[in-house]
């Protein structure tokens, strides 16, 4: 799923792509979703990058390839070493457990709309005692995280918390508009949200910009 004008700027860097065989320049792309700043679309393309949508050719100016276009079909990235997940083999160890099943609320990935974390879809009966009243589950969409061992298609479980220490691997809400799955480090006033993943950048917001929902205790994966 995709925000509103993160779709629209996909359509445009692809037709754009189709008509002249170049993509438009961050000034077009401005104008075009009627946006304030270049920024904005910087943010939008980091997004739509992360999410397998666009990728960024090195090396060239205007270089932009659009993968894939919403409802396209996905490959599952290759699980990389990391963080050690805890396996469940059929749909009945994750989805449709007991209603104190810890809650499933959405996908998470950068750029996620603020809905996609604020209604359950499913339920998650973890093997771990954890409590549905402080913990909550996501399933992760996009490649950004797989040096950390958290591939598309896993289930995150995360404690409720506004709070994180550096080193965490917590849900983010940027500007009360973007959700996204990131590690946390502090830079004096500064707060950096890292992939683990060589081709995402690192992404910096001043502290009233970022809001910590959750900090990620455990990981499910279905075979």
């Amino acid at each position: 799923m995709l925000t509103s004008k993160q779709q629209e700027l996909l359509l445009f860097i692809n037709d754009r792509l189709k008509k002249d065989g170049v993509s438009p320049s961050f000034e077009e792309m401005k104008e075009a979703l009627n946006l304030a700043s270049k920024s904005g679309i910087h943010r939008l393309i980091s997004a739509l990058e992360e999410r397998g949508f666009l990728h960024r050719l090195p090396h060239r100016a205007r270089a932009l390839e659009v993968v894939k276009l919403p409802n396209s079909p996905t490959t599952a990235p290759t699980q990389k070493q990391g963080f050690k997940p805890v396996i469940a083999t059929n749909n009945k160890d994750i989805i449709g457990a007991p209603k104190l099943g810890i809650p499933i609320l959405g996908k998470i990935a950068a750029g996620v709309p603020i809905a996609a974390i604020q209604h359950e879809i499913g339920t998650l009966a973890p093997q771990e005692e954890l409590s549905p009243e402080n913990h909550f589950a996501l399933e992760v969409r996009g490649d950004s995280m797989i040096e950390a061992g958290i591939l598309e298609g896993d289930i995150v479980i995360l404690k409720r918390t506004d709070n994180a220490e550096t080193g965490d691997i917590v849900v983010a809400l940027i500007d009360e508009e973007e959700a996204t799955l990131k590690r946390l480090r502090k830079r004096g006033k500064s707060i950096a949200l890292e992939a683990a993943n060589p081709r995402y950048e690192t992404r910096i917001f001043g502290p009233d910009q970022v809001r910590i929902q959750g900090v990620l205790v455990s990981l499910y994966r279905k075979y």
